[in-house]
Order: structure tokens, then sequence, then C-alpha cells
């Protein structure tokens, strides 16, 4: 049975699991007021960023 925790987006407020192993479950168990956003926002936001650097 995996482990996973329910966390939610900050960005679109969808809950989503992260699962024992990954690096966002690492965090969450570590601290957990961190802020975590889901794959989509994430990559999303990234690109935004990078695009900001260039102007």
């Amino acid at each position: 049975m995996n482990m996973y925790y329910e966390v939610s987006c900050y960005s679109c407020k969808v809950v989503f699991k992260v699962y024992e192993g990954s690096l966002a479950y690492k965090q969450f168990k570590e601290r957990k007021t961190k802020m975590f956003t889901c794959d989509d926002c994430q990559h999303r936001i990234r690109l935004e960023a990078i695009n900001n650097f260039f102007r």
C-alpha cells in the first residue's frame, strides 16, 4: 500500500496526491506549511519565469 498526502495547489486550488518516494512528499513531510503547486501550474509558472528572464 502506497502512502500519500492529499495536497491542494495554491495556484488553482485543485487537490492532488503526493506519493511516497517523490520529492514533494519529502518536502511536505519536513515542512507542512510549504505551498505546493500541481504539475500543470508548476510548468506554467516555470515558463512565465523563463519568458520574464529574457525580456
